[in-house]
């Protein structure tokens, strides 16, 4: 096992920081890793807004709810789906590009190229020592993030990388087992091994949890999961695409 996959194997969210910034040479290489990762037709439809501002950390703390490490780390960053500058670059020729940056497919770009992008970021943090956190919660009040970091249409935000100096070291949290994730050519066919892997995975999480809490909290996974998608969230999201250029026809 190499450097890079003992690195990987070894990632959890780190939810409290040092109060120690990060450098200007650490944030470059942070940044220049991200923009190495793969990008669909080299169209690379993200951008990424460090935030060092230490009011408007703050206030991103308070909208993402009220999570204190989205204030007080060593470098935050937001990345967004960006299709701005395709737009611009559009203009330069007077070509119109509208109806393929308003398609599904395209945002679906935007969306996994900022995702890459991001883990990249994380695998070069975590390789320098730093620990990370990323940071969903921004989708609750897009409009006025959107407002907070003055972007333009054609730009969304969508989620948060908190980056710094860990000051814990939390208990990994177990994932799912391979065979429900992982398919050889077709998906499980077997539904009742399929099910079996979730009840086994159940008896492992709430072993975790049972430990993690003394004995407060013992819910298995499929528990949780089923809970937490019996309501909807953040119902808004097809209404503020809109507004931002993203109609997604």
């Amino acid at each position: 096992m190499n450097q890079t996959i003992e690195t990987l194997l070894e990632h959890r969210s780190i939810r409290a920081f040092e109060n120690k910034p990060l450098t200007e040479e650490q944030i470059y290489t942070i940044v220049r890793s991200a923009q190495a990762a793969s990008t669909s037709s080299y169209i690379q439809a993200y951008s990424i807004i460090g935030v060092k501002d230490e009011m408007k950390k703050k206030k991103l703390a308070e909208l993402a709810g009220n999570q204190s490490y989205v204030e007080k780390n060593g470098h935050f960053f937001v990345f967004c789906a960006d299709y701005n500058r395709h737009h611009e670059a559009a203009n330069l020729h007077n070509i119109d590009v509208t109806e393929t940056t308003e398609s599904t497919e395209k945002f679906m770009v935007g969306l996994i190229d900022a995702s890459l992008a991001a883990q990249n970021a994380t695998i070069a943090a975590e390789s320098m020592g730093l620990g990370i956190c990323y940071i969903g919660g921004l989708r609750n009040s897009l409009s006025e993030v959107s407002k907070l970091l003055n972007l333009p249409s054609k730009v969304i935000p969508l989620f948060g990388l908190c980056v710094g100096y860990p000051e814990q070291t939390p208990v990994k949290k177990p994932r799912l087992p391979m065979r429900n994730v992982y398919h050889v050519d077709e998906y499980e066919p077997n539904k009742q091994a399929f099910i079996n892997g979730l009840k086994e995975y159940d008896e492992t999480i709430s072993s975790y949890y049972e430990e993690r809490t003394q004995g407060q909290r013992k819910a298995g996974w499929t528990s949780l999961m089923a809970n937490k998608l019996a309501n909807p969230v953040r119902t808004y999201m097809k209404e503020f695409l809109q507004k931002k250029g993203f109609p997604l026809k």
